[in-house]
């Protein structure tokens, strides 16, 4: 596999609801390429009606059935932030994957940009292991349903408890 090989990604839905993303070529192996794949994500929740709550997507490397030639894993919707169906903290303890997202819709993102109605955002974040020297890195985006980026953010070295969407994040990675 070469660094320069392109990365699939294709969202897939059921009953007109994001389930997640599947990934052919490779993985993300930076936090631009993770940006770069929020922002589509983004997107894509900001159509409507295909997110209804902000939601939490888990990496992994299992294959769905039947898979396309490349195909490498899945990012999957795994639950929502809020509500009866609220992700328990410790949610992804064991074993921690290399990133999550939470992405939220056009009806629970306020938009950084007053014209920019409808625009959708989201997170992600990528756990390190401060102890051995490997920083969290995480990325923010917001996007309209046309396309356009109204906000992109990355950091590198963040105290997840900084921003509300990291801090939702890292409660649901603490043992």
């Amino acid at each position: 596999m070469r660094a320069n090989e392109p990365i699939g990604i294709t969202p897939f839905h059921s009953s007109g609801v994001l389930r997640g993303f599947v990934i052919s070529g490779r993985w993300p192996d930076s936090t631009k390429e993770w940006a770069q794949f929020l922002i589509l994500a983004v997107r894509v929740a900001s159509m409507p009606g295909l997110l209804a709550t902000t939601t939490v997507f888990g990496v992994r490397e299992d294959l769905p059935d039947d898979p396309a030639p490349g195909t490498i894993g899945m990012v999957l919707a795994e639950g929502p932030v809020l509500g009866a169906e609220a992700l328990p903290p410790g949610r992804f303890a064991d074993p921690v994957p290399p990133a999550l997202i939470m992405l939220h819709p056009p009806s629970e993102t306020k938009p950084t940009l007053p014209e920019c109605a409808g625009a959708a955002s989201g997170c992600v974040l990528l756990p390190g292991v401060p102890h051995l020297g490997l920083q969290h890195r995480a990325a923010w985006a917001e996007a309209e349903s046309d396309g356009t980026v109204t906000s992109l953010v990355s950091r590198v070295g963040l105290d997840p408890i900084s921003d509300p969407d990291t801090a939702v994040l890292a409660m649901l990675l603490a043992a």
